[in-house]
């Protein structure tokens, strides 16, 4: 990774004036969470049943123990902290700069970070709600649950408000991702493979002027990148 690549990239940041973000599990990695699909990630590693299918609207309703024996032994990281990437993309927003963050996690490092327009594509694990009463309930609240949160005024099971296989995107939620990403004059895509969809289809309606790339892995958008670098996304915004 390059000096003259990162001046170019600050130098474009400095041009732009509504910036949005599209992120995936890569902007996370370097704050401790493993992705889903490196070689160590969640779908290489052996389950009585593969991730994907633990992770689905099906077997959620079917099996709702082992959903949460699952979500809360490798779904969850109370804990982890925003890396440099979150920082810096909270500071470009209170610049006035950075206009959105799209965000393929579940983690809620964006707004732990101090982001405000964070559009969660598929949804987050701070948040939970009664599938009975409709009541909310925090992430300490599941993660001091034992076996499978219940609601603690009707008793009803609680659910993530995380959008599992087989479940729609939020269609409000989409509608603000297309807006942003139609207005913004540079596109940062960070830390994602690209080839979840509908997702990944989002980036689409982006006509602005840059086209910025940031991943380890190639994506089948390097080729359309006007600045292209392959790194870690945590080191790559500590040079900004």
């Amino acid at each position: 990774m390059d000096n003259g690549i990162i001046e170019k990239f600050k130098n474009a940041i400095d041009e732009c004036s509504y910036i949005v973000f599209f992120g995936g599990a890569g902007v996370s990695t370097e704050s401790g969470i493993p992705d889903f699909r490196s070689t160590d990630g969640l779908y290489s590693q052996k389950y009585k049943y593969p991730p994907e299918t633990i992770v689905s609207h099906t077997f959620y309703t079917q099996k709702t123990e082992e959903f949460y024996e699952f979500y809360k032994d490798k779904m969850l990281f109370p804990d982890a902290e925003p890396n440099a990437a979150h920082r810096k993309l909270a500071e470009l927003e209170k610049e006035g700069k950075l206009k959105a963050v799209v965000t393929q996690n579940i983690d809620g490092l964006h707004q732990k970070a101090g982001s405000k327009e964070v559009l969660e594509l598929h949804g987050g694990v701070s948040r939970n709600y009664c599938t009975k009463c409709h009541k909310f309930f925090d992430l300490d609240y599941v993660v001091k649950s034992d076996g499978v949160p219940k609601c603690d005024q009707c008793g009803g099971i609680i659910k993530p408000d995380v959008v599992l296989y087989e479940e729609g995107l939020d269609s409000s939620v989409i509608s603000r991702t297309i807006d942003h990403i139609a207005h913004a004059d540079m596109l940062i895509i960070g830390g994602t493979s690209l080839i979840v969809y509908p997702a990944a289809g989002l980036i689409d309606y982006f006509n602005g002027k840059y086209l910025v790339v940031i991943n380890m892995a190639p994506t089948p958008r390097d080729k359309q990148a006007d600045i292209l670098i392959n790194g870690k996304i945590g080191e790559v915004f500590s040079r900004l």
